[in-house]
């Protein structure tokens, strides 16, 4: 049974949230505050974290920074703030997914599972991964989750790191938004602002290209998307 911790300080929500997963066939452990949620997330194993952003003793957002020091349990936060800034920054600080309230159950656990689903492939696969993968000036460390440019290390965020990876290792081949959206956070979309995709691809150009108005490696395939647009070799 897959355990899933629940941090909401809303009574009734979290009382109809862990209903309905308890139906669903999970354990659910029931907090409504981030020292409640800091205690029980260092006295349990949870497959999945459902956190609300704000919480009256902390943000949400502070929470996850812990846990991503840590742990790369998925989170999936759940918020009344549905404004780009703030699905980019729970994103960017580790969020695997994100919830905009008022949200339908059935929509809720769909997601669960989904994240779920995506974790699970990962561990399973048992795919070797390479030490690097260099293309042009840029080299990218899977194994450390780490990126270069001429051998000096790029700060990146989270989002920003799985978007690279996304890219890099899908050479000259062309990822429209729902593709990368896809590969990123099982998302559909429907919920994330148009411009979401493109923040991340302005943002990733301005750290790795010597023009960002000129890219040569994140390019635009017009009416599509975007390519990473360099072949790249990989050490094995």
């Amino acid at each position: 049974m897959e355990r899933i911790l629940v941090v909401e300080d809303d009574q009734a929500l979290a009382m109809g949230i862990e209903f309905a997963l308890k139906k669903e066939g999970f354990d659910v452990w029931l907090v409504h505050s981030i020292e409640a949620a800091k205690k029980a997330f260092h006295e349990g194993q949870f497959a999945l974290i459902l956190l609300d952003v704000m919480l009256p003793d902390d943000s949400g957002y502070n929470f996850c920074r812990e846990i991503r020091k840590t742990s790369k349990t998925p989170v999936i936060f759940l918020t009344a703030c549905d404004e780009e800034v703030n699905v980019v920054l729970g994103l960017d600080i580790g969020g695997d997914d994100y919830m905009t309230k008022p949200f339908r159950v059935k929509e809720l656990v769909s997601r669960i599972r989904a994240v779920l689903r995506r974790q699970g492939s990962h561990q399973e696969k048992g795919e070797e991964i390479v030490p690097w993968i260099q293309s042009g000036k840029i080299t990218l460390y899977p194994l450390e989750t780490k990126v270069t440019r001429d051998d000096k290390e790029i700060p990146l965020t989270p989002a920003e790191y799985k978007l690279l990876s996304a890219l890099i290792q899908n050479p000259l081949q062309s990822l429209g938004r729902e593709k990368i959206l896809e590969k990123l956070w099982d998302m559909d979309g429907d919920f994330v602002d148009d411009n979401t995709v493109s923040v991340y691809i302005r943002r990733l150009r301005e750290k790795l290209e010597d023009n960002p108005s000129k890219p040569e490696y994140i390019v635009t395939v017009r009416g599509i998307g975007y390519k990473w647009n360099k072949k790249h070799q990989e050490k094995r």
